[in-house]
């Protein structure tokens, strides 16, 4: 389409009009009917427009006309109505183009539609309906409905004519559009008593060819003259409903009276309220003034309405009254809160009655169904009071401690007093501010632990810890140091404690065997204005190690004599030669002791007691034995790994002191070596008395120094801050293994050595043989029966 409508503006442009031509048809031609010769008209010969390729252009226009090349002539391609192409709009015409081609050429056509009279005039009812009173004066004007004609000039509506004629005339009035109005005129006054009801006919010509109409029934109701109003029996109705009363629900029944008969006496109720919303809220049967409810009420928003009710009958005359309907409040409204001020935190040394928050509590309800109350959860130190109406007050009833509960979360329940009660509720969080009112407390009332001697300084032994209840800064704890004194020197130089972790470190190696426990104080102390703080005590345990080898303490291993044991050669099975006495200073299983016989001249002849050391003969001494026997004796503690010490015993097997000398005398020591020794002792005792002369002079100095230092700082005292001392993490200490011990011990003999659990410095044999390298050899006497059991039987030899 859009190419068409280019292309003949291109031939508009390009080309020329070569004629036009106009023709006049009626409408509703048949098919096929001849419009008029295009070829002779135009001057144009067939061969043309079949060479031109000749072409009906109409545009977006429908296609009525079409182009009979083999004749040259136009013909009716579609059957016109000149109603439906045009309308009541004269002349109506079609428009259309020829178009031609090599060369091109264009033509302008236009065909005229003329109207014939097709259409009737017709009325859009069949029938016309009046009532009219019988006291209508004459010349009253009864507008009727004009008829409608879509034909044009002479064959449109051209009059109206009315039958009968006895009461009622017509009357037309011109209009600007062409058209007719029509009035029928009352001429003479209607009597209902003789005529209640008329019957009239209205026809509406046209002008055309034949002539065509069309009728309309006019039905008259004669009224009957209305001569009396309306009367309520009451000015005033009064009703009463709920504000939850269903839609339809019955509130009065108004009634009014009407002395006319028939319609004139038949009244007809309405309400005549129209500058409010009554009638979205009420209804009132025309017929019967039964006045129900159609909409929704709200006491909140009225609580009484005034309807106007007017009776009206048919005549128009009317009279009214007024309708006074009361809503009754029910409790449809839950009390709304409103949180006006609220706090977010509150301390928790607050005291009882401090304020939260500030509520406003409503209730649009009336009488008990607007009462309030309200209440707050249980368990909570806090409750709702009312300041004044509609306000409360959420405020603390008791001490509130952060510890036990850090927020709250208070839900406010406010209840009316309805039937059924309506209630609405609120939850408000508040946190409670800690203050520093909880000292640290301790896991445990006292501590202890066990550390190993030897260990390293600055070794975590264990920590403490304590733990306060508040928050924050004030809950920071701080471990210190009490200062306090073990062994004469400050606890500080045993152990210290991490300020932050509580973390015990020992600042020195601990000695089993000098020290085996101390206790101490740690407090802690937290970060709060004034701090608070606690202590607990702690005992330190040192566990042994074997860190000790046995000491032997019989034989006495000297190179000033050689001891040797004899056993006679009569000595029986069982005989005790001799006991190995030893000690180890460590505790424990550390300290217990077995002996071991390591090597001997004679294994088959001596055994030595495990537990108690004793060297016993296995068998019986013979002539065979050799006087010389030397035993070598391992003393094993029971410690891990185990130490040991080991003792050299001589024995002789003989009867006589010559036959041992014999025997023994490769043993005999220097006279060199005895001068030697007492040489170097005397030295050795002029060193140590020099010691602590130097000593005692060190200390006095030292005392006075300290004596003096003090006085000054007790005069300067006053003048110097005061500083708190906070001990270190640990300290270092270069000493380590076991330190020296002096032990005394007590040496006693029995008579029954087997029978003896006591620890000897001297062993209580029947017989002891001593070389002296002085020379001289005497015998010893043996008495058996001796009174004196605390004397030492010893006997030189001299050579």
């Amino acid at each position: 389409m859009t190419r068409r409508v280019l292309l003949f503006i291109s031939v508009l442009s390009l080309g020329s009009v070569h004629g036009q031509v106009s023709y006049s048809i009626p409408e509703e031609m048949p098919k096929g009917s001849l419009v008029g010769n295009i070829v002779q008209d135009l001057g144009l010969d067939v061969k043309r427009l079949k060479s031109g390729n000749a072409r009906v252009y109409t545009g977006d226009s429908a296609e009525y006309i079409e182009l009979n090349k083999d004749r040259g002539v136009l013909l009716i391609k579609d059957r016109i109505d000149r109603e439906a192409l045009c309308g009541k709009t004269s002349p109506c015409a079609l428009h259309f183009q020829i178009i031609l081609e090599n060369p091109m050429e264009f033509y302008q056509i236009t065909v005229e539609i003329t109207d014939i009279n097709d259409n009737p005039p017709t009325f859009k009812k069949s029938e016309l309906r009046f009532e009219i009173s019988e006291s209508a004066l004459t010349g009253a004007k009864f507008m009727l409905e004009r008829a409608m004609d879509p034909d044009v000039g002479v064959n449109g509506l051209q009059s109206y004519s009315l039958k009968p004629t006895d009461n009622f005339h017509l009357k037309l009035y011109n209009q600007p559009d062409g058209g007719k109005n029509v009035e029928m005129v009352l001429q003479k006054p209607l009597d209902r008593e003789k005529q209640e009801e008329l019957s009239l006919l209205l026809t509406a010509i046209d002008g055309g060819d034949p002539q065509m109409s069309g009728t309309v029934r006019i039905l008259i109701t004669v009224l009957d003259a209305n001569d009396n109003a309306p009367v309520f029996k009451q000015e005033v109705y009064k009703a009463s409903v709920t504000e939850n009363a269903p839609k339809g629900t019955v509130l009065t029944t108004v009634s009014a009276s009407d002395a006319d008969q028939g319609s004139n006496g038949k009244v007809i109720y309405s309400i005549s309220n129209t500058l409010d919303d009554m009638v979205e809220q009420f209804e009132i049967d025309q017929d019967t003034g039964v006045l129900k409810l159609i909409g929704d009420l709200d006491y909140e928003k009225a609580s009484q309405y005034q309807i106007n009710i007017q009776a009206r009958d048919h005549g128009g005359l009317s009279d009214s009254c007024k309708v006074i309907v009361d809503v009754i409040d029910t409790n449809d409204n839950k009390p709304t809160i409103n949180i006006m001020s609220k706090s977010k935190t509150i301390s928790e040394n607050s005291n009882p009655g401090t304020v939260i928050a500030i509520l406003k509590i409503q209730d649009p309800d009336s009488d008990n169904n607007g009462k309030v109350k309200c209440v707050t959860n249980e368990n909570i130190p806090i409750t709702i009071t009312s300041t004044s109406n509609n306000f409360f007050s959420l405020v603390t009833d008791s001490v509130l401690d952060r510890e036990t509960d850090s927020e709250f979360n208070i839900s406010v329940t406010c209840s009316d007093e309805g039937v059924p009660s309506l209630s609405n509720s609120v939850t408000l969080s508040v946190q409670i501010s800690d203050v520093n009112d909880n000292a640290p407390v301790f896991e445990r009332r006292s501590y202890e632990a066990h550390v190993k001697e030897n260990n390293s300084p600055g070794l975590s032994i264990f920590s403490v810890k304590a733990r306060d209840a508040d928050w924050n800064q004030n809950a920071r704890v701080s471990y210190i140091l009490e200062d306090g004194i073990v062994n004469g020197v400050s606890v500080s130089s045993y152990v210290s404690v991490n300020s932050d972790s509580g973390v015990i470190h020992a600042v020195r190696s601990f000695d089993y065997e000098q020290i085996k426990d101390f206790r101490f104080r740690v407090k802690a102390q937290d970060g709060g204005s004034p701090p608070l703080s606690s202590n607990v005590t702690v005992k330190i345990f040192i566990q042994d190690q074997n860190d000790n080898a046995p000491q032997i303490l019989y034989p006495v291993q000297t190179g000033v004599s050689q001891v040797a044991e004899m056993v006679p050669r009569s000595a029986d099975v069982g005989y005790l030669v001799t006991k190995v006495v030893a000690v180890d200073v460590d505790s424990g299983q550390n300290a217990w002791l077995s002996y071991k016989l390591l090597k001997a001249t004679d294994r088959a002849l001596f055994e030595v007691g495990l537990q108690n050391g004793e060297i016993r003969t296995i068998r019986q001494v013979t002539d065979k034995d050799a006087v010389k026997q030397r035993l070598t004796v391992v003393v094993e503690d029971n410690g891990q790994p185990s130490r040991s010490a080991t003792v050299n015993v001589n024995v002789a097997v003989a009867d006589s002191f010559p036959e041992v000398l014999s025997e023994f005398s490769d043993f005999a020591p220097d006279k060199d070596y005895n001068d030697n020794l007492t040489f170097y002792l005397v030295l050795a005792l002029a060193v140590v008395s020099f010691l602590f002369i130097l000593s005692i002079i060190a200390i006095v100095s030292v005392k006075c120094y300290r004596w003096r230092r003090d006085r000054l700082f007790y005069k300067s005292s006053a003048n110097l801050p005061v500083i708190p001392y906070y001990p270190p993490l640990y300290a270092d200490s270069t000493g380590t293994g076991t330190l020296q011990h002096v032990y005394n011990y007590e040496v006693c003999r029995t008579t029954d050595s087997r029978k003896s659990d006591m620890k000897y410095i001297r062993p209580c044999s029947q017989s002891v043989i001593s070389l002296d390298a002085s020379g001289t050899q005497t015998l010893p006497h043996v008495q058996e029966k001796g009174t004196n059991e605390d004397s030492d039987d010893q006997v030189s030899f001299a050579h």
